[in-house]
C-alpha cells in the first residue's frame, strides 16, 4: 500500500487551504447527487452519509470503524447520530484535526489494526481505502489481490456474521492501463497517458483496482456484495463544485498558498501535483472514463 510518507505527500498539503475551503471536517471523496445535480455540495455529501450508514444498518450506540478517515466527516455522521466512530488515517494532520474535535483517530496503517484491541463492532466504513491500498511495487510483484484479500479479511475479523461492511473506491475504468510504465508526465499535453501519468504522481505509491469484478472477487471469501451503486458522474459533479470553492477568493487562502512556494520551487514532485490538480487531471479521467467509481455494501457471511 502506499506509505505514511506517500499518504502524507498527497494530504498534508492541503490541509489548511482544503478545511478552510470546505468546512473543518472537510470531506475530499465523492459526493452522492444519485442523478440530482440541483443539490448541493453539502447536501449530496450528508446524502452520501446517510447511503453509508443506512447500508451498514447504523442504529444508535453502534460502533463503527472509519477506514481512511481523512477530516473525520464520517466521524461526525456517526456521532450527531449517537453512534460511537474509531478512525484511522495515515496523515497525521488529518488524525491531528479529528483529535483536535474529539474524535477518536489514530495515525495507523490499516494492515496494523488489532481486531483484539479494537473490541466489539457493529459496522465497517472504507471510503477511498482501496484507492491506496495497493502500492505500484505491491502491483507489479503480482500482490494486487493479495492486498486486497488481507483488507477483506481484516474487516471480516472486527466484524460479527451478518455485519456490514461499506466500500466506496475509484477504479480503472474502459481503459485500463495495464502497468504503471503506461503513464507518462511527459506525453503529449493532456494526451490520456498524459493525464493518468500526472494523476498517479498526485497519488503517489497508490493503484486503484481494476474494476468491480476483482473487487468482488476477491470479497468472496469473507462476504457477499449486497448493492453496489456508480458514483462517475457524481465525482466529476463533486470535483467541479470542489473547484468552485477552492478558487473563492480569500486573502488567508492566498497565504496559505504562498506558504507553499518553496515547495513548488525545490519540489519536482509537487510541482506535479500541483499541475495535475491545475488542470484537473482526476475530473478528466473520469469523463474520458479512464476511471471508474463505485459504492458497495458487503455483508460478513
Amino acid at each position: 500500500m502506499a506509505t505514511q510518507k506517500e499518504i502524507e505527500a498527497t494530504y498534508d498539503y492541503m490541509d489548511e487551504i482544503f478545511r478552510l475551503s470546505l468546512g473543518s471536517h472537510a470531506d475530499i471523496t465523492c459526493a452522492m447527487y444519485n442523478g440530482n445535480f440541483s443539490l448541493t455540495l453539502e447536501e449530496a455529501q450528508k446524502a452520501k452519509h446517510e447511503y453509508i450508514l443506512s447500508g451498514i444498518h447504523f442504529k444508535k450506540g453502534d460502533r463503527v470503524l472509519d477506514i481512511g478517515c481523512g477530516w473525520g466527516p464520517m466521524l461526525e455522521a456517526i456521532r450527531d447520530r449517537g453512534g460511537y466512530g474509531i478512525g484511522s488515517t495515515l496523515s497525521p494532520a488529518q488524525a491531528e484535526a479529528c483529535c483536535v474535535d474529539g474524535f477518536d483517530a489514530s495515525v495507523q496503517y490499516w494492515k496494523d489494526l488489532d481486531p483484539k484491541q479494537i473490541g466489539r463492532i457493529d459496522g465497517v466504513v472504507a471510503v477511498g481505502v482501496l484507492d491506496h491500498a495497493c502500492s505500484t511495487e505491491e502491483l507489479l510483484k503480482g500482490k494486487q489481490e493479495e492486498v486486497y484479500d488481507h483488507f477483506f479479511k481484516l474487516c471480516s475479523d472486527v466484524l460479527e456474521k451478518g455485519g456490514r461492511l461499506f466500500v466506496q473506491t475509484m477504479m480503472w475504468g474502459k481503459r485500463v492501463p495495464h502497468y504503471p510504465e503506461d503513464t507518462d508526465v511527459h506525453a503529449p499535453k493532456l494526451s490520456d497517458s498524459w493525464v493518468i501519468g500526472h494523476l498517479t504522481k498526485f497519488y503517489p505509491g497508490s493503484w486503484p483496482p481494476n474494476n468491480l469484478e476483482q473487487i468482488e472477487k476477491c470479497a468472496r471469501p469473507y462476504f457477499r456484495l449486497i448493492s453496489e451503486n456508480n458514483g462517475r458522474l457524481d465525482y466529476i459533479q463533486t470535483m467541479n463544485e470542489w473547484g468552485k470553492k477552492l478558487a473563492k477568493f480569500s486573502l488567508k487562502k492566498i497565504f496559505l498558498g504562498l506558504k507553499l512556494s518553496p515547495r513548488y520551487i525545490f519540489d519536482k514532485d509537487f510541482r506535479y501535483q500541483v499541475t495535475s490538480f491545475r488542470y484537473g487531471c482526476n475530473r478528466l479521467c473520469f469523463e474520458r472514463e479512464l476511471m471508474s467509481h463505485q459504492r458497495l455494501v458487503f455483508e460478513k457471511i
